[in-house]
């Protein structure tokens, strides 16, 4: 049985930012693929929740006039995986969506608990940094939209503040239009478990020439991490071994992988640098590119 204490199932988005408000110690549930495992194994401070699973209203997917695309923060990754606008103008995101767990996880697990949770191994953050998505909250005083980058301030946190609620994920068509975009998860397994490295990268080019290479990690840093450094370097350069081989190197100087007991720090940067070089590639495939 649950060390539950306190639960309230919210009846509209500003009901529960009321009682996210009146209970600062409540924690959101959603999918509840990460929160209900906490509360099984007995943590205290999930023991207050608010149940946002009834709000229709956040598992929206849709295109406007403009060509800016929503998801809703409720909208599960297997929906978000299948949904037609997702294929066919943010194939990256369907792609990093689709390593987290098994179709059951997906099923029923959010991309929005996915970054709110903090986790630095989250695996949709990659694509959303590389594409510099928005993000909309809902709290007490009404909405504010963030840029995913600074939206992770270290393991398990975030800028979210106690009484706010992430409604959804913007896109416009400046960060999604023209580019090829790719995302490889590096783990232990190849089914169901946490990344050891993910890294995504997003290319634009004329011909051979890289105008802007977007580059992120996790599990890279104590937070999902841009690589500005490398960013800067690729800009104006042949996509070539050689250049490949130059931003394997100074990539060194955009991440801090750590040893853990899942890997050694040298194993991780050794990953680090593979995957800078085979992304880009796969990037580069994708717009059209050799």
């Amino acid at each position: 049985m649950f060390a539950m204490e306190n639960y309230h199932r919210a009846t509209d988005l500003n009901d529960a930012v009321r009682a996210l408000a009146a209970h600062p110690e409540a924690r959101v549930l959603a999918g509840g693929t990460d929160v209900l495992i906490r509360l099984r194994e007995g943590d205290g401070a999930f023991a207050h929740l608010v149940d946002i699973n009834g709000l229709d209203e956040l598992r929206q997917i849709d295109m406007d006039t403009s060509g800016t695309i929503r998801i809703g923060a409720l909208a599960t990754c297997t929906r978000i995986i299948e949904h037609e606008i997702i294929r066919s103008h943010l194939p990256v995101i369907a792609a990093s969506l689709a390593t987290i767990g098994g179709p059951q996880i997906r099923n029923i697990a959010t991309m929005g608990g996915n970054i709110c949770n903090g986790a630095v191994s989250a695996d949709s953050a990659c694509a959303l940094l590389i594409l510099d998505t928005e993000l909309v909250i809902q709290g007490p005083a009404g909405e504010r939209t963030v840029p995913i980058l600074g939206f992770h301030t270290g393991p398990g946190r975030t800028i979210l503040r106690r009484d706010e609620i992430l409604k959804y994920f913007l896109f416009r068509p400046g960060q999604y239009r023209g580019i090829g975009a790719a995302y490889c998860k590096y783990a232990m397994r190849s089914a169901m478990d946490i990344a050891t490295i993910g890294c995504g990268a997003a290319l634009r080019m004329e011909g051979d020439i890289i105008t802007s290479l977007k580059l992120a990690f996790t599990v890279a840093a104590p937070t999902p991490v841009r690589c500005p450094r490398t960013e800067e370097a690729a800009a104006g350069r042949r996509l070539d071994e050689e250049t490949l081989a130059l931003l394997a190197g100074i990539v060194e100087d955009d991440v801090q992988p750590r040893t853990s007991w899942r890997a050694e720090r040298d194993f991780r940067m050794h990953i680090i640098r593979t995957l800078v070089q085979r992304v880009t590639r796969e990037a580069a495939n994708q717009q059209g590119g050799n």
